[in-house]
């Protein structure tokens, strides 16, 4: 490594720390409905969209109602964004009379994009139309994006309130987000894109003539505008098959700084505000630290793997499956960021990497998508996580455990490793099932030990509602549209209900004072055991299927083999 990499990787955490306060005061705001920079514009249509809709925005729901909320609109918006594939051909806004989708990739893509999971197993440039991207997956791109603050709030505030049932209005907390926190920042990285070069139109594509005088088609369309909320919403899901690496969505290396931030920015952000909610700054940035500790841990272990000498390629720096616009570092960066926080764009072949490097995006997946993780579904993980490490240190010291004053009993413990346990168990059980069934391997671009590490990082992707993949496996199957589906449904609501079932009995409690026996959770002593808890409950689970993928790659490459 040079010291320009080592001052991209201080630039990228220096900005990231900076702006984490702002933006976290500034949700603080929205959510606590205090008036905010964006009032003027946005605060009009706001009670405009209360007034349509018939919402009292003073009326708040228990856990229950919140939670059929929560699922009623998602089936909605997956049932809308499913049918207006099936029918794209016949609706205007389709210049190049791309044909109706499928009803299985229909079916995987409404799922993907209605759970914030945005896994494509079809090029968007040449399956979806302009209308198709723009009216369904741009706008489950805000929509899903808002569900998981949505749910992560009530969990806050389950904590935070006491002896009661109430947890907010989902509706209000919908409307607020999107109109006041993910409008906003879309348009300004929107334009921020556009000035780089990212296009945005609705031209029909262009045929050209290359050096060589061949003819060759580029596909246009409004592209700045779903980057900017793919980003933000820790969505991924690209306009083009390239993603992130094709450059006419990211052309330059300040754009390419620009969307890796954009794509952690509000995840980081909320631990911020989380700390202002409960009247703890220091529990605030004990979770961000714990977070970026563990980023930066997977960009230094992927970095050391990409940088050692590779037998096969007969090389110490590996460029292979890399943009040369923007080298090893900002590749690597990208890859432990956007698996790391749920989002799932891509600027580099993730399949390319090198066996360790695929490994840490392969666990960043497999913890549960908290290092930061999904705009609000990150910190409600995380907060599991702390449950459970306050449960165990209570069982250490012989006292029921508490987490800022709330006693944190069976139901909450069941509830928590019951969100952890589902996604881990449908990323084992379906990638078994296709690893020893000839419909799951004949999809297979690798055969060994990357083969394995393929359909592990497809089912991980999955059920964790990250959207990347690994890229060698042929995912457009009736069996992986069907089966990755359903992996991307249980794992998002998989932990959604248990989250709010959790906020339903937390909020309920009274507080507990403090006294010389709480157990403290705002040090370095709670981040220690956090980080112990996860490495434990989340990466030793998957270890034997780890073994023999990467793990053993990394080893056999060593010898000359590749896979």
């Amino acid at each position: 490594m040079k010291t320009n990499d080592i001052f991209q990787i201080l630039i990228f955490v220096a900005a990231l720390t900076l702006l984490t306060p702002l933006l976290g005061k500034y949700m603080f705001n929205v959510f606590s409905g205090k008036m905010n920079l964006s009032t003027k514009l946005f605060g009009g249509l706001e009670n405009f969209i209360y007034k349509i809709l018939k919402i009292d925005s003073c009326e708040e729901m228990n856990w229950k109602k919140y939670l059929w909320s929560v699922l009623i609109f998602n089936f909605l918006g997956f049932t809308f964004l499913f049918i207006l594939q099936l029918i794209q051909y016949w609706l205007p806004l389709n210049p190049q009379g791309l044909q109706n989708v499928s009803p299985d990739l229909a079916f995987n893509t409404a799922v993907s994009f209605m759970t914030n999971t945005n896994w494509q197993s079809y090029a968007g440039e040449t399956t979806l139309s302009y209308l198709t991207q723009m009216l369904g997956l741009t706008v489950q791109n805000f929509l899903s994006a808002a569900t998981g603050i949505a749910v992560m709030l009530t969990l806050i505030r389950g904590i935070k309130n006491k002896l009661d049932d109430k947890l907010g209005n989902f509706w209000v907390d919908m409307t607020r987000t999107t109109l006041y926190i993910l409008i906003p920042l879309s348009i300004l990285v929107s334009v921020m894109l556009l000035s780089q070069g990212v296009i945005q139109n609705f031209a029909p594509y262009e045929t050209v003539k290359t050096i060589e005088g061949s003819e060759q088609v580029i596909p246009l369309g409004p592209v700045a505008s779903q980057v900017a909320i793919k980003q933000l919403g820790t969505n991924g899901g690209g306009f083009f098959n390239a993603n992130s690496s094709h450059p006419f969505e990211n052309p330059t290396p300040f754009s390419n700084f620009i969307e890796v931030l954009s794509l952690i920015l509000i995840s980081a952000s909320l631990t911020y505000t989380y700390g202002l909610m409960i009247g703890s700054k220091k529990e605030g940035w004990i979770l961000f630290g714990v977070m970026l500790f563990l980023l930066l841990c997977g960009i230094f272990t992927s970095l050391y793997s990409e940088y050692i000498f590779n037998p096969v390629l007969s090389t110490a720096s590996n460029m292979e499956g890399k943009e040369v616009r923007f080298g090893i570092v900002n590749s690597v960066i990208w890859s432990v960021s956007t698996t790391a926080t749920s989002c799932g764009a891509v600027n580099t072949m993730h399949s390319s990497l090198s066996p360790l490097a695929g490994m840490v995006a392969l666990i960043n997946i497999m913890l549960g998508e908290i290092v930061f993780g999904g705009v609000g579904s990150g910190l409600y993980g995380m907060i599991l996580f702390v449950f459970l490490t306050v449960f165990i240190a209570g069982l250490m010291v012989g006292r029921t455990p508490e987490y800022l004053g709330k006693k944190i009993e069976a139901f909450d413990i069941k509830m928590a490793m019951l969100a952890v346990l589902i996604p881990n168990i449908l990323i084992l059980v379906f990638a078994s099932v296709a690893s020893i069934s000839e419909t799951g391997t004949s999809s297979l671009g690798n055969a060994g030990p990357h083969g394995l590490s393929e359909i592990l990082y497809a089912f991980s992707s999955g059920a964790g509602n990250n959207g990347s993949a690994f890229a060698g496996l042929n995912a457009n199957t009736v069996f992986y549209n069907i089966t990755l589906g359903i992996a991307m449904l249980l794992g998002r609501f998989g932990v959604i209900i248990p989250v709010m079932a959790i906020a339903g009995n937390l909020v309920k409690k009274n507080k507990t004072p403090v006294s010389k026996g709480t157990f403290t959770t705002d040090n370095y002593i709670f981040a220690i055991l956090l980080i112990g808890v996860i490495l434990i409950v989340g990466a030793l689970t998957h270890f034997p299927a780890l073994s023999l993928g990467p793990i053993v790659e990394h080893l056999i490459m060593k010898s000359g083999v590749a896979f």
